[in-house]
Formats: C-alpha cells, sequence, structure tokens
C-alpha cells in the first residue's frame, strides 16, 4: 500500500486561512495587507497571526511602505512558498482522486 495523500499535507499550509492566503498571493504576484483581510473575512489581529506563520516558515515575504501616505503592508510568496502550494496543491489533487475512486467502486460494486 501506497503512503496515502492526506500524510503528505503540509499543516502549515494547509490550514484554511494560510493557504488562502497563498492561493491569494501567487494569483495576484503581490497582495495587500487590507484585500486579504476583506477577502477571507478575517480581523487584522488574525490575519497577523497566520502571517506571522507563514512567514517564519519563510512561505511568504512581507513589506511594509507607504501609499501616498498610507501605510500598507503586501505580501509576497517567496520561491519556497510557491513550491510549498504546488505539493500542495498536489497532494490534495491526489486526496480527492482516491475519494473519487473509492465512489465510483462503489457505485459500480467493484469494491
Amino acid at each position: 500500500m501506497t503512503d496515502h495523500p492526506a500524510n503528505g499535507l503540509d499543516d502549515v499550509v494547509h490550514q484554511r486561512v494560510r493557504l488562502g492566503i497563498m492561493a491569494i498571493a501567487h494569483q495576484a504576484r503581490q497582495v495587500e495587507f487590507g484585500f486579504l483581510r476583506t477577502t477571507l473575512q478575517l480581523t487584522a489581529g488574525n490575519l497577523g497571526q497566520h502571517l506571522t506563520v507563514l512567514e517564519k516558515a519563510e512561505l511568504i515575504q512581507i513589506e511594509k511602505g507607504y501609499e501616498g501616505k498610507r501605510p500598507r503592508t503586501w505580501v509576497t510568496l517567496t520561491p519556497a512558498g510557491q513550491t510549498a502550494l504546488r505539493e500542495e496543491i498536489a497532494h490534495l489533487k491526489r486526496l480527492i482522486q482516491e475519494v473519487e475512486q473509492a465512489e465510483t467502486a462503489e457505485t459500480t460494486g467493484d469494491r
């Protein structure tokens, strides 16, 4: 029996909010803190905690600056973050495939 795909899921990446942060940052290349907070429906403090976890794991880079006179925080995936996201998605795809195969076997009686 091969290793189950759920065993490959990364606890840092897989957590719902952190996976959302990484997916959005991947799509946008660089994303602003306020956009993440609104999109993921989080408080600033909660989002900040998740960003700290990802930053300590070196999966994101945080850049602080100003847009006009307003302070801004931007989030970018690091190369390690890009890799971690790709690997997480690959494990999720394998997990989904196994579940779908089991459902197909159930309905066709091939179990």
